[in-house]
């Protein structure tokens, strides 16, 4: 089993942090590569974070409401 991270994207050229405004997986949930986990507000645009890999979302990092640094580990995910 190999344990995933899941980084905050940099979606726009100016954007340093993005604040984790709903999370649409909870920790145990199956989620497949590329199926939006959580919403993401940042510079005023709410974007939506995918995740990277198939597997398990084991560990929320960054709970809702909080604000993380672009490339900032805000989740994990376990892979068979």
């Amino acid at each position: 089993m190999a344990k995933i991270e899941v980084l905050l994207p940099q979606w726009g050229m100016g954007m340093s942090e993005g604040t984790i405004t709903t999370w649409l997986k909870n920790v145990g949930d199956s989620v497949a590569e590329d199926e939006p986990l959580a919403e993401v507000e940042a510079e005023k645009v709410e974007e939506t974070l995918e995740a990277p890999a198939t597997g398990t979302l084991a560990e929320i990092v960054v709970p809702e409401g909080e604000t993380a640094e672009v490339r900032a580990v805000v989740a994990y995910i376990e892979t068979d």
